[in-house]
């Protein structure tokens, strides 16, 4: 069936991606009902031009829930967040110790978009960070995950946790703010997919003492201080990089700040914004521009590899060869 021709000046971009947001937290709609929260939270990445959100942990199943017919971005949910009894914010995750991690995540795996989330690390009362689980717990379940067809991702914030991932076999790594030398050349050989999160570092930095305490705030904030260089040896050394927000720590629809962040940090222009585009939309199995696909673009006034800024003005967003956002220069025949 043929669609509808599109007539608009600009630059054609595939749908930008935001491979880090909980749809359930920090919702435009706080005060609706878990699914109109989700709801909400992915109108406001459409409206920046998001027409994918990966999900890595919610503390509900909402976001399975959302319908294409709703025109709102696909979502590639995780289902919820699995970790340790009181190891990580209470009331969002599903609690497990480690002779049910393999159980619980092969549920949530059936409920969800083919991913699983385990929160690999949290801190204790006195601000220190350790390990959830056994690294034994982790291969095991990473093997029966990814012998289902899914893949499976960590909360890793400490070198521990990351080197946990590596180790078990994980597909990905979330946030990964202080990595120690040599991981991100692990990482590179096991061709494990980092998302770093990098615009939660001054939300972290900010909140830190409160959260932690002297101690280990100065441990947190200090190991920051290397994330962006990590980021680029790992860009670097061939590791794949999505752009993600943590949505939910950030308010929704916030992408075009983190593929500028990774910009700033030694990702060229293309290689940022392709981590926040095409390169992960083939990651994630969603088509680009390429013939008989949907047509999920978004067309800017000029050439976003030219000056990032331009994200923040998209001209037309098309979902599923639908417009859904247009000003003078898009219009529909």
């Amino acid at each position: 069936m043929d669609g509808p021709t599109i007539h608009a000046g600009g630059f054609a971009v595939p749908g930008l991606v935001d491979a880090h947001a909980h749809l359930a937290l920090a919702s435009p709609a706080p005060d609706a009902d878990d699914d109109e929260r989700a709801r909400a939270s992915a109108r406001a990445h459409l409206d920046a031009g998001v027409l994918s959100v990966r999900e890595p942990g919610s503390p509900n199943h909402a976001s399975i829930r959302l319908s294409r017919s709703d025109r709102l971005p696909t979502v590639v949910t995780a289902g919820r967040f699995l970790a340790a009894p009181g190891r990580y914010f209470p009331g969002l995750a599903r609690e497990v110790h480690d002779d049910m991690l393999v159980s619980a995540a092969m549920e949530e795996l059936s409920h969800s978009g083919g991913w699983v989330k385990v929160i690999g690390d949290f801190f204790d009362e006195a601000g220190r960070f350790s390990t959830n689980f056994s690294t034994e717990a982790l291969r095991e379940t990473a093997l029966e995950v990814q012998g289902a067809g899914g893949r499976i991702t960590m909360h890793a914030m400490i070198p521990d946790s990351i080197q946990q991932a590596i180790e078990a076999g994980f597909d990905g790594v979330e946030h990964g703010s202080i990595v120690e030398d040599g991981q991100v050349g692990a990482m590179a050989s096991k061709q494990i997919t980092w998302t770093p999160t990098a615009l939660i570092d001054d939300v972290l930095r900010e909140s830190a003492e409160e959260m932690l305490g002297s101690d280990g705030a100065s441990f947190l904030v200090s190991g920051l201080e290397s994330h962006g260089e990590s980021i680029r040896q790992a860009h670097e050394l061939g590791v794949r990089i999505l752009a993600g927000t943590d949505a939910g720590m950030n308010p929704h629809g916030v992408v075009a700040r983190e593929i500028r962040l990774l910009h700033s940090f030694g990702l060229s222009p293309t290689a940022a914004l392709a981590a926040g585009s095409w390169d992960a939309r083939m990651y994630l199995g969603l088509p680009g521009i390429e013939i008989g696909a949907p047509a999920d673009l978004v067309i800017f006034p000029d050439d976003p590899r030219g000056d990032l800024a331009v994200l923040d003005h998209p001209a037309l967003i098309l979902l599923r060869g639908e417009i859904v956002r247009s000003n003078e220069k898009g219009r529909l025949n």
